[in-house]
Order: structure tokens, then C-alpha cells, then sequence
């Protein structure tokens, strides 16, 4: 008896949790197709459409804002600031994790305290750099600063992953004939390409979702992202265009749920194994 009343309790708490996750996403598209009468009116069930549903909003943000344009520069920025995270993070993990000993695990650390800096200590002098180098009001900028956050986090992920790794693959690969960066490449790098993986989702959203650079470094309509321009268009004086904002957080948040999805047990076990190795240091 006992035991069956645990089971329902847990079974009601996790559809509970599920539920409080989960709302924010349905009301965001509930919202999207409800009329402004139905959406602002205390009588109608905030649940059901009165007197029905609405594409009217939705067409309004692909024709009436340049939320294309937004979305464009985001992902050519996306397209440019993962690559460079990849290219720096990925061997300053690995050398962090087999070369360096303690030292790496304690560097590791470090690192990922300079992700926790915060932004507003940062802007002033990082738009400094971006008006010497001319970069002002370009894409360019925002993929110049946005590797000083991803880099750092996806270091200190990385990390945890290659610590995971066997030493004993690199030795066998370099007792076979191979050299550091053979055996890495060969014998290292395809066991941690989930982790590869899920930083690539981490550096993507991080730079999608930052504002404050962008809203420094950015003030041109053509080369701003999403972050800044769908609140730019959506937002005027006091008056919210609720339903736009929320069609253009659900196509961007909702295919970034699903990776995060996808790769969950990867995301976590990576942090479960830099947690291991920031503890053995």
C-alpha cells in the first residue's frame, strides 16, 4: 500500500513539474493566434479562442517587421561564432585535459569563471575595440565578442567531456606511431563528439540570446539579430505587439528546445564530469 502511494505521489509530482515546464511554451503559442479582443479580455478563458483562432499576427511579423532580416543575421552570426568556438575551445580542452595535469583541471576552472563575468562590466570596453577596429554597426562585431562568451563555457564543458576520455587511447595511438595530434584526431576526437555537439547548441543559443552586446554594438535595422530587432519593431512606447513577440519566440525557441532535448543526457554528463574533475583538483 505504502509503495503504491509512493509511486502515485511521484507519478503527480513529475506530471506537475512537467506541466510548470511545459506551460510557458503552450501559453506562447496560445498567444500567437489569439485576436487582441480574445487576448485582452479578463471574461474569456485565457485557455480557448474567442471567437476563434488567428494567423493575422503571425503574417505580421513576416510582412510587417523585418523579423526575416533578424533572423538571417543571427544565423550568419551563428554560423561564424561556432566555428571559432570549436577551433579554439576543442584543443584548449584537450591540451587543459592531458597535458597540464592539475594545473589544466584548475585552468579549466578559471576559464569558466571569466564566462561568469558579467556582461555590463564589459560592453564599454569591448565597444572601445570594436570603434578602433571600424566594426561598429556590423555583424562583425557581434562575431568578434561573442566568442569571449562561448569560448570560455564551451572550454570548461569540453573539459569535462576529454576527462571522460581513457588516457590509455592516447598512448595506444602514440605507441602505435601516432603523434599527439594524430592520436587526438584519430583515437580522441570521435569519442567526444557528442560533447562537440552539444557545445555547438551552447554557443549558438548563447549568442542568440545575448542582448546587451547586441544592443551596443548594433543600432543599424539591417545588421541587427533577433534579440534586439523583434523588441525593436515589437516594442513601441507602451504598446506591445504581444502575439508578434510571441510567434517569434516560439520559432526560435522551439527548435532549440528539441536539441536541448536531444541532447540532454550528453549535456549532463558532460557537467557531471567536469563537476568530477574540478573536484579532483
Amino acid at each position: 500500500m505504502r509503495r503504491g502511494l509512493r509511486t502515485v505521489a511521484f507519478y503527480c509530482g513529475l506530471a506537475a513539474f512537467t506541466l510548470f515546464s511545459v506551460f510557458p511554451g503552450i501559453w506562447m503559442v496560445l498567444t500567437v493566434f489569439k485576436r487582441n479582443t480574445d487576448l485582452y479580455s479578463i471574461a474569456a478563458n485565457p485557455f480557448w479562442f474567442h471567437p476563434g483562432p488567428t494567423v493575422r499576427h503571425l503574417l505580421f511579423l513576416f510582412t510587417g517587421t523585418h523579423f526575416l532580416r533578424f533572423a538571417l543575421n543571427s544565423l550568419l552570426i551563428g554560423a561564424c561564432v561556432v566555428p571559432i568556438t570549436l577551433l579554439l575551445s576543442v584543443p584548449a580542452a584537450y591540451a587543459l585535459a592531458r597535458l597540464t595535469g592539475r594545473w589544466g583541471e584548475r585552468s579549466g576552472m578559471v576559464l569558466f569563471l571569466v564566462y561568469l563575468i558579467p556582461p555590463t562590466l564589459l560592453f564599454l570596453p569591448m565597444y572601445q575595440v570594436v570603434t578602433f577596429l571600424g566594426l561598429a554597426n556590423t555583424l562583425w562585431a557581434l562575431v568578434l565578442v561573442y566568442p569571449t562568451i562561448t569560448v570560455p563555457f564551451c572550454t570548461w564543458l569540453l573539459l569535462g567531456f576529454f576527462k571522460s576520455i581513457p588516457r590509455d587511447l592516447d598512448e595506444a595511438a602514440m605507441i602505435d606511431g601516432c603523434s599527439r595530434f594524430e592520436a587526438f584526431r584519430r583515437a580522441v576526437l570521435p569519442l567526444a563528439l557528442p560533447g562537440i555537439g552539444a557545445c555547438v547548441v551552447f554557443a549558438f543559443s548563447l549568442q542568440l540570446s545575448d542582448y546587451i552586446y547586441a544592443a551596443t554594438f548594433v543600432t543599424a535595422t539591417g545588421a541587427m539579430p533577433v534579440s534586439v530587432g523583434v523588441p525593436t519593431e515589437l516594442i513601441r512606447g507602451d504598446v506591445f505587439f504581444w502575439q508578434g513577440l510571441m510567434a517569434a519566440d516560439a520559432i526560435v525557441a522551439i527548435p532549440l528546445m528539441l536539441a536541448y532535448g536531444l541532447l540532454f543526457e550528453r549535456l549532463v554528463s558532460g557537467f557531471q564530469s567536469a563537476e568530477t574533475a574540478a573536484a579532483g583538483s
